[in-house]
């Protein structure tokens, strides 16, 4: 809690309405709860967090080579910042950039981008040596060319990885260099566990007396009052009526939905998207690794990405595996929620056939085996995660984002990513302090924020980790989803 925040305003105590238990609502609440101020939580589903597939931080963009570098520096920051809210959430294993020579990418256009966000991350932890989150800032990056990467190929298996050579050792020793520019790039791009971010907010939010959090609640309406929003609620318990000063739409791709209860029009796009899941069993720590190629095309990039046990994590950007045809869709002039097709509302809500699953997760597995030929030995490991994502706007290619406003008492949070929850919870508790809400000496001069919460600091990890285990096998994933190997 910052010590220069007034936690009781000279107007009574405020009261924050979230729509919304996904990862943009559960950080603010968190956030707000920290902070003394009452919050209400209303989540449709039975728990937090558990939405569109997160496997990794984004510290600097660098899967994304089409955005621009000021994207790259803001996901930077907010993915610092995410771990220091989120502390036992991380997998530290580092990302291997690779580019096939199919690919029509120059493997070095990366460089010029690293270096600038490697400066920014020295810059960050002399700001702040709390912020040295992604290992020493001299580390951020190493690029390897061919001879050292044949080099590393022809060194003995370490029992783990202790080196950031280490890492690439399997990696090397089941490539083929003649399918790859170089250099090959390893950044310290870190893995993010979905299951052990859900553990961290349940476990604090139901401990917290400033948070009331409602599951199996779905808000049915909204009327806008003077100073704050009525909020019609039908869960477990029947019918309430909640008032509050201050209404945070967060819900998620479902945002437009909010929006039309609301009375308020809003440009956007969602794109359903899934990543599979696969059983691998080979020797070694591997990094994360991301094949470049064209969206959209049968090239599309590929990704890898690891967890204990031999299982792995698929993406591959193309129509027949993460993408789906038909799947980005935008709003009409009759409303702000943009209409999936039916069959994809209806795997959301419903699940996956089992024969779809099957499919796509081969489709999945052929993909990365076209670069890593020995991957075509895995085997489907369960039902893909899965869900859609929101963009403000009209561009697809935007990464990061965060919040907008609506008058005085009502917020929408819009991440694409989900390292910008906290930022969006920032500007949220700024909005807040412009109202004379915290106390400030001055309007417009929102509070100065540590990433880092009380709230969540002090969790027990292996607490933390059984929690998350629990909610892994009560969704019906693998449990390796929820561990910590690194």
């Amino acid at each position: 809690m910052n010590a220069n925040l007034c936690h009781a305003p000279a107007r009574g105590p405020v009261r924050v309405g979230i729509l919304g238990g996904g990862m943009a609502g559960a950080t603010a609440a968190l956030r707000l709860a920290d902070m003394g101020i009452n919050t209400l939580l209303i989540e449709a589903g039975n728990g937090l967090i558990n939405g569109p597939p997160i496997c990794h931080l984004h510290a600097g963009g660098n899967l994304y080579r089409e955005i621009g570098d000021d994207q790259c520096l803001a996901l930077l920051r907010q993915s610092i910042d995410s771990v220091r809210a989120y502390p036992h959430s991380i997998n530290r294993r580092p990302t291997v950039i690779a580019t096939p020579v199919t690919d029509p990418g120059d493997a070095e256009a990366l460089l010029p981008r690293l270096r600038q966000v490697a400066r920014e991350y020295q810059r960050l932890v002399e700001l702040d040596p709390a912020n040295k989150v992604l290992g020493e800032p001299e580390h951020y990056y190493r690029c390897y060319g061919r001879e050292q990467f044949e080099a590393l190929a022809r060194r003995p298996l370490p029992d783990r990885a202790r080196s950031l050579d280490d890492w690439l050792i399997p990696l090397a020793r089941q490539l083929q260099p003649e399918q790859f520019k170089f250099p090959l790039i390893l950044v310290q791009e870190y893995g993010w566990s979905l299951f052990r971010m859900a553990a961290t907010a349940t476990l604090a939010l139901e401990a917290s007396p400033h948070c009331e959090l409602l599951l199996n609640t779905r808000a049915m309406g909204l009327d806008q009052l003077e100073g704050g929003w009525r909020i019609q609620s039908q869960g477990p318990a029947g019918e309430r009526v909640d008032k509050v000063d201050f209404l945070v739409n967060a819900c998620g791709f479902r945002t437009g939905l909010v929006d039309d209860m609301a009375g308020y029009r809003r440009q956007r796009l969602v794109e359903y998207k899934a990543a599979y899941l696969a059983r691998w069993q080979t020797p070694g720590d591997w990094p994360e690794v991301i094949f470049h190629g064209e969206r959209g095309t049968p090239q599309g990039m590929a990704q890898l990405t690891p967890y204990p046990g031999g299982l792995f994590q698929l993406h591959g950007m193309t129509d027949a595996i993460t993408l789906f045809k038909g799947g980005l869709v935008g709003t009409c002039e009759h409303s702000a929620q943009p209409r999936l097709p039916e069959h994809y509302r209806r795997q959301i809500d419903q699940g996956w056939q089992a024969e779809d699953v099957d499919a796509r997760t081969r489709g999945a597995i052929g993909h990365l085996a076209r670069l890593l030929p020995a991957f075509a030995g895995a085997e489907p490991a369960g039902k893909p995660l899965f869900g859609a994502q929101q963009i403000p706007g009209s561009d697809p290619k935007l990464r990061a984002a965060d919040v907008s406003f609506e008058g005085s008492h009502y917020a929408r949070v819009e991440i694409v990513k989900a390292s910008s929850a906290l930022t969006a919870a920032d500007r949220i508790v700024g909005k807040l302090a412009e109202l004379g809400w915290l106390g400030q000496p001055a309007a417009n001069q929102p509070p100065a924020l540590s990433p880092t919460l009380a709230i969540t600091a002090d969790q027990d990890p292996e607490k933390v980790e059984a929690t998350a285990v629990h909610l892994a096998r009560q969704r019906g994933y693998p449990q390796e989803l929820a561990e910590n190997g690194w």
